[in-house]
C-alpha cells in the first residue's frame, strides 16, 4: 500500500498521550453529573434495602443499577423488565435442568459444558445487550452455586434470592429514573449528534471570520474526536429502535464522527484562508446549522449541494471532504416519507426481535461459542480440580470479556484486569486495611460505598474505550464488600476474586489469542473485504416469488452487514493494543479502512433505500424496460464491489475500465425511465429513483477510485 510515515512514540510521549487521553475521557460534559447522580442514588438504595432486610446477592443488584438503560423512561422500563425476565428464565433453566442432571456426575459435567456453550452463543446472537448480560450473569452465578454439597432445597432457595435481588434492582432503578429523567424519545441519540454538529459549526464560523477558534472550542473538538461515535452506535444497538432508523442514524453517526475528525485536523494547522474558501466555510457552517435544527425539531434534513469555483491547493482536500461528508449526511435520508421513520415518536411501540436475523446462518456465531465455551470449561475444570471454589470468577471473566480477536479481547482484558486490581486490591483490600476497622455502622460504610460508586460511575459514563474499566472496578469492589451482611474482614476474599479473574484472562488469551485466531488488523481487513462482497450480494439479491421470503433474506443479510460494520470499527480500536514488527503497517491499514468505512456504510444505507424498487414493492413498481436495465446496472455495480474487494485482498487491478462501463449503464437506465413509455411511474417517484441511482453510482465510483489510489494502483477518473 501507499506509504504513510508512522512514528512510534517513545515512553515519554506515550505517557503524555495517556494523560491527555484520560483527561479528555474524564472531563465533565453536559448531563454527565446528573447521570452519575442517578446511578449512585439507585445503587445506594439497592444496597441499603438488601443489607437492611438481609437479601443475598446485593452486589448483583447494585451492578445492574449501573447498567440499566437510561435513554428515556420507556427505554428504562424496557431494559429493567428485560433484565428481570431474562434472569427469571435463566433461574428456571437452572432449576429445571438441574433436577435432571444433579445426581449423575458425567451428565452433570456434560450439562455444564453445554450450558457454557449456550451462554456464549446467546452473547453472540441476542440483539438485546442487557438480556445477554442478565442471562450470562445468572448462569455464571448458578453454576458454582449448584456445585455446592448442600440440599437441592437450599440451592433452589438461593436461586430465588438471586431473582429477588434483581427485582429490587430494576424496581429501584426504574423509580429513580422516573423521578429525575425528563427526556424525549431519541434524545440519547440526537443530543450527542447535535452537540458535535454545533462544535464543528463553531470551528467553521471561526475560520470563516478570519480567526482561529478559541482554546475552549479547540479542546472540545479534540475531545470529541477522541471520544468518537461508538457510544451513540452502542445506544442504537441496545435501544430496539426500528431497523430503518437504526441503519440511517448509524450512518449519520459515522459521518458526524468523520466530520469531527476533519474539523479536529483543521485546528492545529495554520492556514491562510482565501475569500473563496471563507465563503465555503460559511456555507458549510450554514448547512450544518440547518441539519442540526432539523434534527432538533424531529424533521428530515433538506438535501444540500455545494458549488466550488476556485480552490486553494493547501486546504481544498479538507474542505472538499467536509462538503462531501455533509452532502452524504442529507443523502442518507433520501427517499423517506416521514420523520417518524428516523426519529421515534413517543407513542411508537417497537416489536423487538430476540435473536439476530443471521443467528442460524452466520457461522461466526458458532465459532465464537465454541471458543468461548472451551475457555470457560477449562476454567471450570481447573478450579474444581484444585478444589478452590473462591476463584470461580474465572468463568464470569471468560463470559464478560469474550471477544473474537487478539486486539479486541486484549483491550477488554486490559480494562478488566486493571478494573479488578483497582476495585479489588487497591480500593477493596485498601478499605479493609485502612478504613473499615474504624467504621462500626452502616452509615460509615454508606459513605465509602457512595464515594466508590460515584468514581466508578464517572468512569463508566466515558467512551467505550474506558467505560468497561468503571464496570469492572465497581464489580470487584461489590464482590468484596457487598456479598455478605457484615464488614468483610478476610483479605482472602479479595485475593480469590482477583486470582479467578487472572485465571479467566489467561484462558481467554490461550484460546482466543493462540488457537488459530488472527490479529485484529488481519481480522479487520478480512471483515471489511467480506462486507464489500456482502454489499455486492445485497445489491443483486434474487427476487423470490414470495415477497415475505425475499424480505426475510434481505433482513438477514442486512443484520450480517450491520454487525460487520460495527465489528470493523471495534477491531480498528483493537489494533491500537497490538504491538510487534508489523505495527506501523497495521496502523497504516487501520487509517485507510477508517477512511473507506463511512463511504461503504452510506452506500449500504442507499442500497437499502433502493431495495424497494428492486423488490417491486407496492407503489415502487418499475416498467419492464426500466427494471431490466436497473438489474443490469445492479449486476455491474456488484462486479465493481467484487473487484474492489479483490483489489484490497490481492492488489489485483480490474481487467476493464468498470467505472466508464458503470456510467454508460447508468445513463441507459436514466434514459429508459425518462422515456415516454415509462410514464406509468409517477414523476416524483421517477426523480427519486434517478437521484438514488446516481447517488449509488457516485459513491461506488468514489470508493473504487479512492481504494485504487491508496493501494498504489493507477488512479481512475471519477464522474
Amino acid at each position: 500500500m501507499a506509504s504513510i510515515a508512522q512514528t512510534l512514540p517513545n515512553s515519554n510521549a506515550m505517557l503524555a498521550w495517556l494523560r491527555e487521553w484520560l483527561r479528555d475521557e474524564l472531563a465533565p460534559n453536559p448531563g454527565r453529573g446528573l447521570l452519575v447522580a442517578r446511578m449512585v442514588t439507585a445503587a445506594t438504595l439497592i444496597m441499603i434495602i438488601c443489607m437492611t432486610f438481609r437479601i443475598p446477592y446485593a452486589w448483583q443488584g447494585a451492578i445492574y443499577a449501573l447498567l440499566v438503560s437510561r435513554e428515556n423512561p420507556r427505554a428504562t422500563i424496557r431494559s429493567a423488565a428485560t433484565i428481570f425476565l431474562v434472569t427469571g428464565i435463566g433461574a428456571a433453566y437452572l432449576i429445571l435442568s438441574m433436577k435432571l442432571v444433579l445426581n449423575i456426575v458425567p451428565l452433570h459435567f456434560l450439562w455444564i459444558i453445554s450450558t457454557l456453550f449456550l451462554a456464549f452463543y446467546v452473547i453472540s446472537t441476542l440483539t438485546n445487550y442487557l438480556a445477554a448480560v442478565a442471562f450470562v450473569n445468572t448462569i455464571a452465578i448458578g453454576i458454582p452455586l449448584w456445585d455446592r454439597h448442600v440440599s437441592a432445597e437450599t440451592n433452589v432457595e438461593d436461586t430465588l434470592w438471586l431473582c429477588l435481588a434483581v427485582l429490587i434492582a430494576v424496581v429501584v432503578t426504574g423509580a429513580v429514573e422516573f423521578a429525575f429523567v425528563r427526556q424525549r424519545p431519541g434524545d440519547a441519540i440526537l443530543l450527542p449528534m447535535t452537540e458535535r454538529l454545533s462544535v464543528v459549526e463553531d470551528v467553521l464560523n471561526s475560520y470563516a471570520e478570519g480567526r482561529a477558534p478559541d482554546s475552549a472550542t479547540e479542546r472540545k473538538i479534540q475531545r470529541l474526536a477522541i471520544l468518537g461515535t461508538s457510544m451513540m452506535r452502542r445506544i442504537l444497538r441496545r435501544s430496539n429502535v426500528p431497523p430503518q432508523y437504526s441503519t440511517a442514524a448509524g450512518g449519520v453517526a459515522v459521518l458526524i464522527g468523520r466530520l469531527v475528525d476533519l474539523a479536529a485536523t483543521l485546528t492545529p494547522l495554520n492556514f491562510e484562508f482565501s475569500a473563496d474558501n471563507r465563503k465555503r466555510l460559511r456555507d458549510l457552517a450554514s448547512a450544518l446549522a440547518s441539519i442540526r435544527n432539523a434534527l432538533t425539531n424531529r424533521e428530515i434534513p433538506a438535501p444540500v449541494k455545494f458549488i466550488t469555483e476556485k480552490e486553494s491547493a493547501a486546504v481544498a482536500p479538507l474542505l472538499g471532504e467536509m462538503e462531501r461528508t455533509v452532502t452524504l449526511m442529507t443523502e442518507v435520508f433520501a427517499g423517506t416519507r416521514s420523520a417518524g421513520e428516523y426519529v421515534p415518536s413517543s407513542d411508537y411501540l417497537e416489536q423487538p426481535t430476540l435473536l439476530a436475523r443471521d443467528a442460524f446462518v452466520n457461522p461466526e456465531h458458532l465459532r465464537f461459542a465454541l471458543k468461548g465455551g472451551l475457555a470457560a470449561s477449562l476454567c471450570y475444570v481447573i478450579y474444581n480440580a484444585v478444589a478452590w471454589q473462591g476463584i470461580s470468577t474465572a468463568v464470569t471473566t471468560c463470559l464478560l470479556t469474550s471477544l473474537s480477536t487478539i486486539g479486541a479481547s486484549r483491550q477488554k482484558q486490559v480494562l478488566r484486569i486493571a478494573g479488578a486490581v483497582v476495585g479489588g486490591f487497591v480500593i477493596g483490600m485498601g478499605a479493609q486495611i485502612f478504613i473499615l476497622p474504624h467504621v462500626d455502622s452502616i452509615a460509615g460504610f454508606l459513605v465509602l460505598f457512595v464515594i466508590v460508586t460515584a468514581l466508578c460511575s464517572w468512569v463508566l459514563t466515558s467512551s467505550p474505550r474506558l467505560s468497561y474499566f468503571g464496570v469492572q472496578a465497581a464489580l470487584a469492589f461489590y464482590l468484596v464488600h457487598v456479598q455478605e451482611f457484615k464488614i468483610q474482614t478476610s483479605l482472602g476474599v479479595a485475593r480469590d476474586r482477583v486470582v479467578g479473574i487472572l485465571l479467566g484472562l489467561f484462558m481467554m488469551w490461550l484460546v482466543f489469542d493462540r488457537l488459530g485466531t488472527t490479529t485484529a488488523s488481519v481480522e479487520m481487513k478480512r471483515t471489511f473485504i467480506s462486507n464489500l462482497r456482502l454489499v455486492a450480494q445485497f445489491a443483486t439479491l434474487p427476487v423470490a416469488k414470495d415477497l415475505r421470503i425475499a424480505l426475510g433474506k434481505s433482513l438477514a443479510l442486512r443484520e450480517t452487514i450491520n454487525a460487520n460494520l460495527d465489528k470493523v470499527r471495534a477491531l480498528a480500536d483493537g489494533v491500537l493494543f497490538e504491538f510487534g514488527p508489523s505495527r506501523a503497517t497495521d496502523l497504516e491499514l487501520r487509517s485507510y479502512i477508517r477512511q473507506w468505512q463511512p463511504q461503504l456504510r452510506i452506500l449500504f444505507v442507499m442500497r437499502i433505500a433502493f431495495l424497494k424498487y428492486r423488490l417491486q414493492l407496492p407503489g415502487f413498481e418499475l416498467p419492464e424496460i426500466v427494471r431490466l436495465r436497473q438489474e443490469a446496472y445492479d449486476e455491474h455495480s456488484a462486479r465493481m464491489m467484487e473487484e474492489i474487494a479483490d483489489l484490497i485482498e490481492y492488489e489485483k487491478p480490474p481487467a476493464t475500465n468498470t467505472v466508464e462501463d458503470s456510467h454508460e449503464l447508468l445513463d441507459r437506465t436514466v434514459e429508459a425511465i425518462q422515456a415516454q413509455d415509462s410514464a406509468e411511474l409517477a414523476p416524483g417517484r421517477a426523480q427519486s429513483f434517478i437521484t438514488l441511482l446516481r447517488g449509488i453510482d457516485g459513491l461506488t465510483d468514489s470508493l473504487a477510485c479512492e481504494i485504487a489510489k491508496d493501494v498504489a494502483i493507477s488512479p481512475c477518473v471519477t464522474s
